[in-house]
């Protein structure tokens, strides 16, 4: 605890009485110095006892010694001890009553009581504080380092810490959600600072800031975990007060100890990508037993279960939606998203496999579970940033549209591990899917639920129905017949002749013409089926309302 006036006063040895300001005896005292300026405030830092003989001030000056009194009061001087019998007989009544005004402590120091006494037993008292504080802080850190190698791990830690600081102690994970909290009421608190931890793991790692809780009186403290470019986690810690020398220890071992827990050493990483990378390698070759085998315990259990391949990959600042923030990698890049997902597993107990793959990010993820809901989840609020537009038509609210930002996401299926090939190919067409949609997410069972014709907005596919049906359009366009409006009739009508030819308004012998005319322009018979798909679907191509475009206008 620390050194007060109080303390100096019933300190036997010195002998000191209390002339004024009786009622303010518990202030701490930092330091005791002996001064004899007149304006002795440039030197000091505040909360020292000052020791005055009064050797040039003229402590029966009324104004004066007011004045003085004053200004080491306002500087904050916790206290003024004059020298009786030195070069006053007795105190002034001038100075006590100046310091009465104050309300500044006056202490009357006996002649027999050097003022090096007083400044040893300051001293002598805040080296016990110190002393104390750092006695307190390594046991703190024993008994975190006890709680952080027990069985609840990081949850036993921050109740320890909570109840040294006599506050409260929250963990977030590399996402910025809040994974433990003590005491319990204390996880609705940290819930309201995730902006503010966003805001700190922006920065590189080790970072710390102090913000206020708007609904209460807590000073809050938040530590970044980590050692590498991006936090692995950040620690808040909340007080009534600043944190003293031993709570300050107390916080420094935590914040050392969750490192550990949270931040992996950079050998086990790369050997744990290197696993993941061979056992991803295995089941897309076609070897799901020996996959089995290389993943043991680590991913065993992904693989005893339904799960989805995801594939996601930065989408370029040119293609993303207007208004998105122009490649920003911290909310929607790769990093947030396998961030995520990898916290998602963690507090569920979900195995998760993610393999970055030549600037793309392959992740397995059990079917139905937490870490697939999040990377839709993340997509989706990626979207909304970005001014997306919505689908136009979902389920269960997944896939919001527009680019989030700066990733692209297609998820396959659900499969097992003998069929991971043909859905790592499936999340790859639906990841193609999206970006040709300017799609945040899209998933595999959309792709075929739905219609193909959106898929013929592709360039490549209207460059060739374009020049497929060139001959045409350019022979309709000198007016010597309909062709290309001939032509369409006749396939929608699947070749029925009378049908078909009712539809246009002429006889049928002028449609079979007509037909004889594409064969003979295009060097291409109609009796082949796929001739005549290719030229339906360069028709749809170039007329679909869901591509947005009608045919070009004749040159």
């Amino acid at each position: 605890m620390p050194h007060t006036l109080a303390s100096l006063v019933n300190h036997t040895a010195l002998k000191l009485t209390v002339l004024a300001g009786e009622e303010q005896l518990d202030v701490p005292v930092r330091w005791a110095h002996a001064s004899e300026l007149i304006d002795p405030v440039p030197y000091m830092e505040g909360g020292e006892l000052l020791l005055i003989t009064a050797l040039k001030l003229d402590a029966e000056d009324t104004e004066a010694t007011r004045s003085y009194v004053r200004r080491i009061a306002r500087a904050g001087v916790v206290g003024l001890g004059f020298a009786v019998g030195v070069n006053y007989e007795g105190v002034p009544q001038a100075l006590v009553e100046a310091a009465a005004e104050e309300g500044l402590p006056l202490l009357g120091v006996p002649r027999r009581t050097p003022f090096i006494a007083i400044s040893k037993a300051v001293s002598a008292a805040v080296a016990a504080d110190q002393y104390r504080a750092v006695t307190a802080g390594f046991e703190a850190q024993r008994e975190l380092t006890r709680a952080a190698l027990g069985a609840e791990g990081p949850a036993e830690l921050l109740a320890r810490l909570a109840a040294h600081l006599d506050g409260w102690a929250a963990l977030y994970d590399a996402s910025g959600a809040v994974v433990a909290a003590a005491p319990d009421w204390a996880a609705r608190r940290a819930a309201r600072l995730t902006e503010d931890v966003g805001r700190l793991r922006g920065r590189p790692a080790p970072a710390s800031s102090v913000v206020s809780d708007t609904d209460g009186d807590d000073r809050v403290e938040l530590q970044s975990l980590g050692t590498g470019r991006r936090a692995r986690g950040v620690l808040a810690v909340g007080t009534a007060a600043p944190l003293g020398t031993a709570e300050r220890f107390a916080v420094h071992s935590a914040v050392a100890l969750l490192t550990l827990t949270t931040e992996r050493s950079r050998a086990l990483q790369d050997a744990e990508a290197r696993l993941g990378a061979a056992v991803l390698k295995m089941l897309l070759a076609g070897e799901p037993d020996h996959a089995r085998a290389v993943a043991g315990r680590l991913y065993g259990g992904l693989l005893d279960a339904p799960f989805r391949v995801v594939v996601a990959e930065p989408v370029p600042a040119e293609e993303q939606a207007p208004g998105a923030a122009g490649g920003a990698a911290v909310p929607g890049g790769l990093d947030a998203l396998a961030d995520a997902m990898d916290s998602a597993a963690a507090r569920t107990g979900e195995a998760l496999l993610a393999v970055p793959d030549a600037g793309r990010l392959v992740v397995l993820v059990a079917d139905g579970g937490a870490a697939a809901a999040v990377a839709a989840a993340h997509a989706a609020e990626a979207g909304s940033r970005a001014g997306a537009r919505p689908r136009a038509r979902g389920r269960s609210g997944r896939g919001a549209g527009g680019h989030g930002g700066t990733v692209a996401v297609g998820l396959s299926a659900p499969t097992g591990p003998m069929a991971a090939a043909h859905a790592y190919r499936q999340a790859e067409q639906a990841l193609s899917v999206a970006r040709r949609r300017g799609r945040t997410l899209v998933e595999h069972e959309d792709v075929a639920a739905g219609s193909v014709l959106p898929l013929l907005a592709d360039d490549a596919v209207r460059a060739f129905a374009d020049g497929l049906l060139r001959a045409l359009r350019e022979h309709d366009a000198t007016g010597r017949g309909d062709l290309v409006a001939s032509l369409r009739a006749w396939l929608a009508r699947h070749g029925q002749w009378d049908a078909a030819a009712a539809d246009l308004g002429v006889h049928r012998h002028t449609l079979r013409y007509r037909m004889r005319r594409v064969e003979e322009i295009l060097g291409r018979s109609l009796d082949d089926a796929d001739v005549r798909m290719e030229l339906w679907l360069a028709l749809k191509a170039t007329s679909s309302p869901e591509t947005g475009s009608g045919p070009p206008p004749a040159p």
